[in-house]
This record gives C-alpha cells, sequence and structure tokens, in this order.
C-alpha cells in the first residue's frame, strides 16, 4: 500500500477530513474554491502530473467551476462514470459549534463531552466510537474521496476499465453542475470514443426507520417538479371587502387541494413517493397596507417516479380547475348572501397562455423588455423571478382577474430507473453476495434513491412531447434555468448509486459510519469495477 495516497482506511479518513475542511456551502466563496483546491490535491498523482490534459476544470454558472478526474487505460472504451457533488448545505445550527462544523475529529470529540444534549440513538452512536460527525462527512464528501482513491488505484494497477471522476456544485439548491456538466460528458465521450457503461454515484445510504441496520443501493433516483401557482385577485379598502377578491381567499382553495393530495403520489415496485406540500405561499406586496392583497404565490413540492412534467401538469391543472370551482361556489354563496354583485369567476390560465396573451396585446419586443427588468435582478433566485414575471404579465393584463396563473418553478428533477437491466441486476447481486461474504453486511436494492440526486441528468428516456409543457410553462426557462433534455438522452446507460452508510444528512448531528466508509464499501465497489472490467 506504501504506492497509494489514499490506500488505507487510516488514509482515506485523513482524505475525508482535509476536504471537509474545505468549506463549500452552496452559493459561497467556498464552493467557488473547492474544485481550485481539489484539482491540486488530485495533481499530486503521478498519473495527471504525465498526463495533465486529464485532469480538468469546467466553467459552471456564477464562477464556480465542476471537475472531471479521467483514468483511461489504453486499451478500453468501456468507462464507469463516477459522480459526487461537493456542495454542502449550510451549518447554522451547530450554534456555537459552528467553527467545528467542518473539523469532523474535533466535533466528534466535542460532541462525546456533551452528550445529554442529544438523543438517545446519537448518544449511542458517539459512545460507540463508530461514527464521524461533520458537515460533508456523510452527504457527501465520503463519497467524493471514495472516488479519487478508485481511480488512484486504478491509475496505479492499470486496471483495464476506463474511470471518469465527475464532482459538481450546487447539488443542494438548483443542480446547476450537473446540468453543466451533461454536454462536457458528452464532449469527453467523443473525444476518446468511449462507451459509457455505468452511471455510478456515491450518495450516501438513509436509514429507512429508526434503529434500521440494513445497508442500501439504489438502482434509480426518484424524481421532483414543482408546481407553482400566481394569484390575482381584485384590491379593494379593507372596510369594504366585498368590493373587491383577496388573493389569499383564491390561495387557500388551491393550497388546501394540493396539501397532502394522494393523488400526486405514485407506487412503483412497492415504493411510494411521498405527499405533496406547500414550500412557500406568500403575498407579493413589500409593505403593510390597509389595501387587501390581491397578489400572492404559492410553491408546491411534488415527487415523481414514472410521471412525467406534461402528466404532473395536466394534474395541477385538473387540480386548481377544481379548486377554483369550489372558490367560486363560496364566493358566488357569499354574494348572495350579502345583495353583493361579484366581481367576476376566478379562472384558471397556464402561464403560456398569459405569454400569448400579452405578446398579442404588446407585442414581443415589449415583453422581452418586461423579462430583462426581472431577470436582472440579482437578489431573487429561479423561483421568485418565475412568479414575478407572471405578476409582470397580470398587472398588464388585469381584464382577465380573478385568476389562478399556474406554472411550473425551477429546479425540476426527473425520475431515472435502472431497475431491470441486465448489467445494474448483475451489479445488485454482486454486491449483495460480497457485502454478507466478507462483511456479514445485509444488503437492500431500493429502486428510488429518496433524497434527489444529480443521475436525474443522464439516462434520460422520455420524449419531448413529456418535457415540452415545463418548457412552455416555466417563466425563466432558456433565460436562468434550462435543462439539456437531448444531451440527457444520449447519456443513456443505467445508473446505480452505492455509498457509505451515515445519519442525519443536513441535520446538526450529520455523521458517518467509519469502517462502512472507510473500509467496506470502498472495497465492495472496488470488487464491482473489478467484475465490470472483466465483461
Amino acid at each position: 500500500m506504501s504506492n497509494f495516497n489514499w490506500g488505507t482506511p487510516e488514509n482515506l479518513k485523513s482524505l475525508l477530513s482535509e476536504l471537509v475542511s474545505w468549506k463549500s456551502m452552496t452559493l459561497s466563496e467556498g464552493e467557488r474554491q473547492f474544485p481550485v483546491k481539489l484539482h491540486a490535491k488530485l495533481s499530486e498523482l503521478i498519473y495527471f502530473q504525465e498526463l495533465p490534459e486529464q485532469l480538468t476544470l469546467h466553467d459552471s454558472d456564477i464562477g464556480r467551476k465542476f471537475l472531471t478526474a479521467f483514468y483511461k487505460h489504453p486499451e478500453a472504451t468501456d468507462t464507469i462514470c463516477l459522480i459526487s457533488h461537493f456542495d454542502t448545505v449550510n451549518t447554522e445550527e451547530y450554534g456555537d459549534l459552528e467553527y467545528l462544523a467542518t473539523q469532523p475529529e474535533e466535533l466528534t470529540k466535542t460532541f462525546s463531552k456533551m452528550l445529554e444534549e442529544f438523543s438517545d440513538d446519537v448518544q449511542k452512536d458517539l459512545k460507540s466510537g463508530d461514527y464521524l460527525f461533520g458537515r460533508g462527512t456523510m452527504d457527501m464528501k465520503m463519497g467524493l474521496a471514495m472516488h479519487m482513491s478508485l481511480v488512484e488505484k486504478a491509475s496505479i494497477e492499470k486496471w483495464p476499465i476506463n474511470l471518469l471522476l465527475l464532482t459538481v456544485p450546487d447539488e443542494e439548491v438548483n443542480s446547476s453542475g450537473m446540468r453543466d456538466a451533461v454536454s462536457t460528458l458528452i464532449e469527453i465521450q467523443a473525444k476518446y470514443d468511449l462507451i459509457y457503461k455505468l452511471f455510478l454515484n456515491g450518495e450516501p445510504v438513509f436509514t429507512q426507520e429508526p434503529g434500521d441496520p440494513k445497508y442500501y443501493i439504489y438502482s434509480g433516483t426518484i424524481g421532483k417538479i414543482m408546481p407553482a401557482a400566481l394569484f390575482y385577485g381584485k384590491e379593494t379598502h379593507a372596510g369594504e371587502p366585498l368590493s373587491g377578491m383577496s388573493s389569499p381567499f383564491i390561495t387557500s382553495f388551491l393550497t388546501k387541494k394540493m396539501e397532502w393530495n394522494d393523488e400526486f403520489q405514485e407506487t412503483v415496485y412497492g415504493e411510494q413517493t411521498p405527499l405533496p406540500v406547500t414550500l412557500q405561499q406568500k403575498d407579493l406586496r413589500s409593505e403593510y397596507s390597509t389595501q387587501t392583497p390581491y397578489r400572492s404565490a404559492a410553491l408546491y413540492n411534488v415527487f415523481l417516479m414514472k410521471r412525467n412534467a406534461k402528466e404532473m401538469f395536466n394534474l395541477f391543472e385538473k387540480v386548481a380547475n377544481e379548486a377554483v370551482e369550489e372558490c367560486n361556489l363560496v364566493y358566488s354563496n357569499l354574494c348572495e348572501k350579502h345583495n353583493v354583485e361579484p366581481i367576476g369567476k376566478v379562472k384558471v390560465i397556464k402561464y403560456e397562455e398569459i405569454l400569448r396573451y400579452a405578446i398579442e396585446k404588446f407585442g414581443m419586443e415589449y415583453i422581452e423588455d418586461l423579462k430583462k427588468q426581472i431577470l436582472v435582478n440579482k437578489e431573487w433566485d429561479d423561483r421568485e423571478k418565475s412568479f414575478r414575471l407572471a405578476d409582470k404579465l397580470m398587472i398588464q393584463c388585469q381584464e382577465l382577474a380573478p385568476a389562478v396563473i399556474i406554472l411550473f418553478a425551477p429546479p425540476y428533477y426527473p425520475a431515472v430507473n435502472s431497475t431491470g437491466n441486465e448489467l445494474v441486476e448483475e451489479c445488485v447481486n454482486f454486491v449483495t453476495k460480497r457485502a454478507n461474504d466478507q462483511f456479514k453486511l445485509p444488503v437492500r436494492r431500493i429502486h428510488y434513491f429518496n433524497g434527489i440526486c444529480d443521475l436525474s441528468y443522464v439516462n434520460y428516456t422520455d420524449s419531448s412531447e413529456g418535457w415540452a409543457s415545463f418548457e412552455r410553462n416555466t417563466p425563466v426557462w432558456g433565460d436562468s434555468y434550462s435543462l439539456p433534455f437531448n444531451l440527457m438522452k444520449r447519456l443513456n446507460a443505467p445508473v446505480l448509486n452505492i455509498g457509505p452508510f451515515g445519519k442525519d444528512a443536513h441535520k446538526r448531528t450529520e455523521r458517518l459510519h467509519m469502517r462502512n466508509a472507510f473500509e467496506e464499501v470502498p472495497l465492495i465497489v472496488e470488487e464491482l469495477i473489478h467484475m465490470l472490467s472483466g465483461k
């Protein structure tokens, strides 16, 4: 092992601790600096000193970069793509210990001295000495560390298969890094005449229930889409409430219909998507006023397995129409009771319809100017810009009010699944047997990784008809947000996720099981690659 920088459990632990110490919260300066530091670290390997062109930083958005490290065997075309992300969520929840959040060994020691502050499960894990605590230990710098060690070993031992390490920023927010990397994967494939055999992610394993001892591997990843709505009523003074219609009144009907609505739930291979929830509901005014609020917005989280964007939007439109029908009935009865003339009926309008209406009314140049006013605002993220674009259009087309404008807001993670693929089934069987034989580690396969991951952007199988409604009804599409659907379809190798076991991702008690991470999983994945190289 003396030839290897990261070939022992102790060295892997040191590597992980170093990676974790490079703070890389999404949208931070640390996230921008991380791949530069990683490039320097991987440059220590003799292989990349001899072939520096195969270790590359690539531009992503807002000054961020992703990295590829390519081990190429002279006679191999089969290639396994090792995928990870290096950004982490923030660390505020560590409170006074935030300065230790990215110092795993020190944090673990400190936590061990304050046991009474934690739950029984956390106390048990601290006392066992089996876990390493810290932001990014589990999600997901250990996956990256493992991939680095695999590339190192392959380059020294000259494994007869190619390994392409890809690590990206921004998985935790918009997956900009992976979306930008799709075209780079296509370019590398063409340049070296490669066959992508498998997209292998290293996202961590999540327990399915408290105290669950099983180790899971994943032959797919769940999808996520965000239907959203702008609610446009009619303003009035609070002293004359029935002279108008408040947007919160309209909003309440759709939110009630969306929250926990099992029509949006899917069951595939006995696994179920979580129920939809409201992620945001707000008034679009920026200050208090006795004018009733007449412009509101809501954002809903929906998970996917088999459904595509078109099917989801059709269902969302159906539910919105049901909500509006109830809203109009309640409003009509209210007006009748108080002998008031109604201001009109609320209608459901798709974003593509309001956009087309506004273009016909004002012309394309005027609409493009409106869009520029919104898109230039750096304080707003893609979700806020989506609402504001729809809002600007409705302000100019108030004759359509009262109305619910339905749309999509970014990001969109298509579901991907490789269950039933011959190679993936062979991999699952191989890993299950090896883990049991060597480590007495019980393995169970899950068909859809439920933590959302960057595998959503490879092996895409839907037709253009399926994604067209997303393009047409996402206000920021083609400006500040897009997906390379056609390129994603060309990355048509199967997917698999094999990562380290940990607990409490995104929590103060995020932790990694050390034996599993530094000994068991790296060896299992290495043997899996050897098995694949012989095929």
